[in-house]
């Protein structure tokens, strides 16, 4: 799917955000700039969170409440080794979380997630949703 204008990952994000079952786990794939702390914000935003989204390059978790549940937004890429999460209380959030989003994840270590990959085009961006394991497709 092609994201041209911001208004097109803005309507995206509201698409997902109704279609993701409660406590996906969701990996956001794609060059630096691709968009995906864009698509998290949008994706808060759709779930009621009023407050500001930004990347937790350096505190690694924000948590942002919202009407529907708990969003939990991770960037593991300054992460050697991305199964540290666990450790660090992932599994914890899983099961509570409306949402838990991870910039840079890779679906070898969180195999049942939907990944959503960003790339930058000529005219915009490219979305594509890779389901892993047991994780559904949602319907766009």
């Amino acid at each position: 799917m092609l994201l041209e204008h911001l208004e097109d990952t803005r309507s995206v994000a509201q698409r997902l955000a109704q279609s993701l079952p409660e406590g996906a786990l969701v990996l956001l794939t794609g060059p630096m700039g691709a968009g995906k702390t864009t698509l998290v914000k949008f994706i808060a935003e759709a779930l009621g969170f009023k407050g500001e989204v930004t990347s937790p390059t350096y505190t690694l978790i924000h948590e942002y409440p919202s009407p529907q549940g708990l969003i939990v937004h991770i960037d593991a890429y300054r992460m050697a080794d991305q199964e540290e999460l666990f450790t660090l209380g992932l599994e914890d959030y899983l099961p509570e979380a409306r949402l838990v989003l991870i910039e840079w994840g890779k679906p070898e270590v969180f195999p049942d997630s939907l990944e959503i990959r960003l790339t930058p085009t000529e005219d915009g961006r490219r979305l594509e949703l890779i389901p892993h394991g047991r994780a559904p497709l949602p319907k766009l």
